[in-house]
């Protein structure tokens, strides 16, 4: 990895956390509190993600008119499109994980330097879950990520 796409790794990192502790999603009780449509409910999660949405798009329609990325040989993009048990079998966990603890895996990351023993935690239970899946999927079923180029 050359010098300059490790810069743009840190300052998208940098940009990233900053976004998630600025917006308050670092706090478990605020993305409890979005789940929670019956109860005290906060929306403030809702405009996070539109932003992000959005932010997506717009990369997605600058792609479609670069030949390669600037700082990488070419664009890596899912080539899965169909729904299987799979896909919503992890959508499922990660939504009763995110239901359960309030957090999911960027949040999670950048809330360790708060130094929550709970984060501390959930980060571990996470790496051990992504571990036992490397260990445990199927070896020689094709890419993990199940991305292809373009």
């Amino acid at each position: 990895m050359n010098a300059s796409r490790i810069v743009a790794a840190l300052v998208a990192g940098l940009l990233f956390g900053s976004g998630l502790a600025l917006s308050g999603m670092m706090d478990p009780a605020r993305v409890l509190g979005f789940l929670d449509v019956a109860g005290a409910f906060d929306p403030t999660l809702a405009f996070v993600l539109t932003g992000a949405v959005a932010v997506s798009a717009v990369g997605y329609l600058l792609r479609r008119g670069m030949a390669r990325p600037l700082l990488a040989g070419r664009f890596e993009v899912p080539a899965a499109r169909r729904l299987d048990p799979k896909l919503l079998g992890g959508a499922a966990l990660f939504g009763i994980g995110w239901g359960l603890v309030g957090l999911c895996p960027g949040p999670a990351l950048a809330a360790l330097v708060l130094g929550l023993p709970d984060v501390a935690i959930f980060v571990a239970a996470m790496l051990g879950g992504m571990l036992l899946y490397r260990l445990t999927s199927i070896r020689g079923s094709g890419s993990a990520h199940g991305a292809t180029t373009s």
